[in-house]
C-alpha cells in the first residue's frame, strides 16, 4: 500500500519517507509491515509511547460524551480537574493555567499575558532558542535561519541575549560574559521599565539540547527580579518528564512567573497550557485571549490520563535509569569514536555532538536504513539528539546505541 500525497503541501521537511500505520510503545509500524524503533518520539511528543492504552481510553471514553465544547460558551467538567492536577506538579506560585493547542500558540499567549501584566512593550530571548513558527515566536527563535528565511519583516520588540557556551575552557568566565551581555543589553537596547519579560529554554531543544548552567539561569532570574521584569519558562519540550524531573526549571533553584507546556503534556493529542501566577492572570484584560478550541474535553482527557502515568512510582526513576544508560552507552561511544566531541542530557533528552553536520545527517540515515532506528538532529545540524518515549526500555536503548556503534564503525566516525 502507497499513501498518496498528491494534494498535501511540500513545505514540511521529512526526516522520513515512511508511510506509517500504527505505533505502539516506542515502535511504529510501516503500511509495508516494517518495525522502526522511534527515538524521535513525534518530536519529543510521545512521552507515554505511540498509543498509550490509558490515554486511548480516556479519549475514547471522552469522544462518546462529547468532542467539542468550546471555552467561552460552556464549562465543561475536565477543565478545572486539569487544572488542579497541574497546579500540584507545576512549580510553586503556578496556580493559575489557559489552554490551548500548540507551543507556538502558547508562547503568544505567555508575551500577550506578560505585556499587558506589566504595561511594557519588549521580550527578551536567548541565542539559540525554538519558540515556535506563528511570526512572533519566528522573531523570537533564534536557532536555525530557515526558521525565518522569507518570511521577514518580523515583529518588532524582540532582543536577543547571549546564552553561553557550555565547551568553553572556563564556563565560569563564559557564564559572566554572557550575563554582562544581558547586562549590556538591557542598557543599551530595552532598557528595565520597557522590558516585559525574558522567554528562556531551561534546555535548548532545536539549538541542541543544552542545559542552561545552574549559574547562568540563576543570573538572567535575579536580573529579572530586581527589574520586575517576568521570567518565563519555555518547557514546550523539556516539560513532562523530560528531563528526570516534571520540568527542566526543576532542576533549578528558580521560580518562574510564567510557564509555557506542550508537546508531552497529552501524550501527542494537540494540546498545550500556560501557567502562571492568580495575581498576574488577574491582569489579563478578559476576553483579550482566547481560541476556538483550547481546553476541548479530549485533549484535557489525554492531558489527565498521561499526568497520571508520569506521576505513578517509579516512572521518573526510570526516565532517570533510562537516561543515565543512554548517556553512559554514549560516552562510551565517544571514547573510541573521535567524530564525537560532545555528549550531554538531562532525564531522556540527550544528544551526542559531531564534529560536523554532514557526519551527524549520515549518521542519522545508516541508523534509519541500516538499523531501522529514528533519529533526528539539532543544533546546527550537528547534534543527534535522543528523544525515545519515556516509557523506553533498556533493552530498546541498547538497541539504539548498537545502531549508532553499528553507524560510526561502518565509517560515517
Amino acid at each position: 500500500m502507497t499513501i498518496s500525497t498528491e494534494n498535501l503541501s511540500n513545505v514540511w521537511f521529512k526526516v522520513t519517507d515512511l508511510e506509517v500505520a500504527s505505533g505502539e510503545g516506542s515502535w511504529i509500524t510501516t503500511t509495508g509491515g516494517v518495525r522502526y524503533l522511534d527515538f524521535s518520539g513525534g518530536i519529543a511528543v510521545i512521552s507515554t509511547g505511540h498509543s498509550h492504552p490509558e490515554v486511548v481510553d480516556a479519549i475514547t471514553k471522552q469522544a462518546h460524551r462529547a468532542i467539542h465544547a468550546q471555552a467561552n460558551v460552556y464549562t465543561h467538567d475536565l477543565l478545572q480537574p486539569l487544572a488542579s492536577r497541574l497546579a500540584e506538579i507545576t512549580p510553586d506560585g503556578i496556580d493559575t493555567f489557559f489552554f490551548s493547542n500548540s507551543g507556538a500558540e502558547i508562547t503568544e499567549a505567555a508575551v500577550k499575558l506578560a505585556k499587558q501584566a506589566t504595561g511594557r512593550p519588549n521580550v527578551v530571548v536567548f541565542k539559540g532558542s525554538f519558540h515556535g513558527r506563528t511570526h512572533l515566536s519566528m522573531a523570537m527563535t533564534t536557532s536555525k535561519t530557515i526558521y525565518r528565511a522569507g518570511h521577514t519583516p518580523l515583529p518588532s520588540g524582540i532582543f536577543v541575549a547571549p546564552f553561553p557556551d557550555i565547551n568553553a575552557e572556563d564556563l565560569d568566565a563564559e557564564i559572566e560574559r554572557a550575563l554582562q551581555g544581558f547586562d549590556d543589553l538591557l542598557a543599551m537596547m530595552s532598557a528595565p521599565d520597557e522590558t516585559a519579560a525574558v522567554i528562556i529554554e531551561p534546555v535548548l531543544g532545536e539549538g541542541g539540547y543544552i542545559a542552561a548552567p545552574q549559574a547562568f539561569l540563576a543570573g538572567v532570574d535575579a536580573r529579572c527580579k530586581e527589574h520586575g521584569i517576568l521570567f518565563v519558562a519555555d518547557e514546550v519540550q523539556s516539560g513532562f518528564g523530560r528531563t528526570g524531573k516534571m520540568f527542566a526549571i526543576d532542576h533549578y533553584d528558580v521560580q518562574p512567573d510564567i510557564i509555557c507546556m506542550a508537546k508531552g503534556i497529552a501524550s501527542g493529542f494537540p494540546f498545550s497550557a500556560l501557567g502562571t501566577r492568580r495575581e498576574l492572570d488577574d491582569r489579563w484584560s478578559k476576553g483579550s485571549h482566547g481560541g476556538t478550541y483550547g481546553g476541548n474535553p479530549m485533549g484535557c482527557a489525554a492531558a489527565l490520563a498521561t499526568i497520571d502515568i508520569l506521576s505513578g512510582d517509579g516512572f521518573l526513576d526510570n526516565v532517570n535509569a533510562r537516561g543515565k544508560q543512554l548517556v553512559d552507552g554514549l560516552n562510551e561511544l565517544q571514547q573510541s569514536h573521535s567524530s564525537i566531541v560532545d555528549v550531554r542530557g538531562l532525564g531522556l533528552m540527550s544528544a551526542a555532538q559531531f564534529d560536523n553536520a554532514q557526519r551527524a545527517s549520515q549518521v542519522v540515515a545508516h541508523c534509519r536504513d541500516q538499523s531501522n532506528l529514528i533519529l533526528m538532529t539539532a543544533g546546527k545540524g550537528k547534534s543527534v539528539r535522543f528523544m525515545p518515549p519515556l516509557t523506553v526500555t533498556s533493552d530498546e536503548i541498547d538497541l539504539a546505541l548498537k545502531a549508532l556503534e553499528e553507524a560510526l564503525v561502518d565509517g560515517q566516525g
